[in-house]
């Protein structure tokens, strides 16, 4: 019987293009990361896109629908197993990889105009001329300036293969006619170390922002430029480091541990125990090691600081840690899209799991609970802000089946997620208001440093040749500060005396530290900044006197 033409499908033909996918499903036996692919589940799955695809009323985007069903299956796993498309995949990766390709300068978006920090040392802007200072408004003719345009689009246009060329128009102070420039793009690194110096004169400070490719390298670097200045003592800064690639960890970790000295080992329900050890070729196995850390130091800075903590290598000064401790599997998709897909958790060498909760909301069923919001995990800041843990060490409390030995000393540590500080310091409240909440906000504190470098960068130079000389004598002027009262009136905030003046020293501590990174880098920056971090202050104090050695020996049972 033959079949009627019509603008249907008929029933026939339906059941034969299910039949005919179902049979080749079937055969497909496996994925590019080697699972089933023929169970019940995913052909259930398949035939529902399949059906969906060829017999839906109307005509479906494809890729969105694919797209939203993997991020909402996801979401039922845990809060870090995730999905990019390819764009994110780009921009998530480039921090870490150490290097993306573009003109090379450091820059402020003020009052819709791009402003040149600094050019990157010996990167092509500096080669052609480009000064800090500058101001870009057009890129290849087109306005920059005075249009709104997003920064990621700013940078979209500024970014581009290595050797291909853009044209830039740029205003300089002094100059009455715009200046234009023709860069040739080039690769441009981005640095894990966010400052390098000598806090006192056998002590030695590094701060690291992330852990990506480079880590290890720029590390090494520092610490024998700090050895060469007569380094014996280390204050490793990870406070707000939320982390990156796995191995950078075990190569920082491996400048402070004796060889064969366990690290971190990964275990999960697919994935076998792996252990990863020290090679015992660091830099840095003697001298006295103190690592900050506080509620945004996650995963790859846990990883180090648990090693450190569970071998009694050094002291954890700060806050707890954030508590991210699950392994991700990048999984490339065919069109540049990833899937990041937890596999395995992180242990301390002592056994401690570095993951705190996820599943926390007891009020909730278990299918609300695994439903991908996680409400009580991604609220656990406000809430440990809340219950006092950032204010007092002593409304932290730990049950006894948490506790765990370190490997040398037998010290009583904690597990149950994040790594818990050997000495607690509180987060400071004392000169944050919400005035100072609002000039930070509107960038009123950042145009002001830049106005006041714009009109004095040669004559603060000319005075100040080197930095040392600047953070001594340096003192913002009544001046600067009515510069900024007066940005503030224009950007509507509305003026408070007693919260000024409560925040003024924190104020003031700001503008000089941004003056300073203006006129050097980032080191000098984190040398006028950390001036009222509590946490490096304390650990600069404990490593004057002899609390470095009692707190090591304070817990030993």
């Amino acid at each position: 019987m033959k079949e009627k033409k019509s603008g249907l499908l008929s029933p026939t033909l339906i059941k034969t293009i299910l039949f005919a996918f179902i049979t080749f499903s079937s055969l497909t036996t496996s994925t590019a990361v080697g699972q089933n692919y023929g169970t019940e589940a995913s052909r259930k799955l398949q035939m529902a896109q399949f059906a969906i695809t060829n017999l839906y009323v109307d005509k479906v985007d494809e890729n969105k629908l694919v797209e939203e069903a993997i991020i909402k299956m996801l979401a039922q796993l845990d809060p870090h197993s995730t999905y990019a498309d390819a764009e994110e995949v780009k921009k998530m990766n480039e921090p870490l990889v150490g290097n993306f390709e573009g003109i090379g300068v450091q820059f402020n978006m003020s009052e819709d105009t791009l402003f040149v920090i600094q050019p990157v040392s010996n990167g092509p802007s500096e080669k052609i001329g480009i000064l800090a200072g500058d101001r870009i408004v057009a890129v290849n003719d087109t306005a920059i300036a005075g249009v709104k345009m997003s920064t990621e689009e700013i940078m979209s246009r500024l970014r581009g293969p290595k050797d291909s060329k853009v044209n830039l128009t740029i205003v300089r102070r002094g100059i009455k006619e715009p200046l234009m420039f023709t860069v040739k793009r080039d690769k441009i690194p981005i640095y894990s170390l966010d400052a390098t110096y000598m806090i006192q004169p056998k002590i030695g400070y590094i701060r690291i922002n992330r852990f990506g490719a480079t880590t290890a390298e720029e590390f090494n670097k520092s610490l024998k430029e700090l050895q060469k200045k007569g380094m014996k003592d280390l204050i490793l800064d990870l406070q707000g480091n939320g982390g990156g690639y796995l191995n950078a960890a075990i190569d920082l970790a491996n400048e402070f541990l004796e060889q064969k000295e366990l690290i971190v080992y990964t275990e999960g329900r697919n994935s076998q125990r792996s252990e990863f050890f020290a090679k015992g070729t660091g830099d840095f196995r003697n001298g006295r090691l103190i690592v900050l850390v506080d509620e945004f130091s996650a995963s790859a800075s846990e990883i180090v600081t648990g090693a450190v903590q569970d071998w009694d290598r050094g002291l954890v000064v700060g806050r707890r840690s954030f508590g991210k401790g699950l392994v991700q599997r990048p999984i490339d998709l065919p069109d540049g899209s990833m899937i990041r897909l937890t596999i395995a958790r992180y242990y301390t060498p002592a056994g401690r799991c570095i993951q705190k909760p996820y599943n926390m909301n007891t009020n909730k069923s278990e299918t609300e609970k695994n439903g991908g919001e996680f409400e009580a995990y991604n609220e656990d800041l406000i809430n440990r802000y809340n219950n006092g843990e950032m204010t007092s060490a002593d409304s932290i409390h730990f049950p006894d089946s948490l506790q765990c030995k370190t490997k040398k000393l037998q010290r009583t540590i904690y597990g149950g997620g994040g790594i818990m500080p050997d000495y607690f310091v509180p987060i400071d409240t004392t000169l944050y208001t919400s005035y100072h909440q609002n000039l930070a906000a509107k960038g009123v504190i950042l145009k002001t440093t830049m106005k006041f470098i714009e009109n004095n960068r040669k004559q603060l130079l000319a005075k100040y040749n080197k930095f040392e000389a600047f953070n001594k004598s340096f003192e913002v002027s009544d001046d600067i500060l009515k510069e900024m009262t007066d940005l503030a009136d224009k950007e509507k905030i509305k003026f408070d005396e007693i919260q000024y003046k409560k925040s003024l020293p924190l104020i003031k501590v700001q503008l000089k530290a941004l003056i300073a990174r203006d006129l050097w880098n980032m080191s000098e920056y984190f040398q006028v900044i950390n001036s009222t971090n509590k946490s490096v202050v304390r650990a600069t104090e404990i490593l004057n006197s002899n609390e470095y050695e009692d707190l090591l020996k304070a817990q030993h049972n």
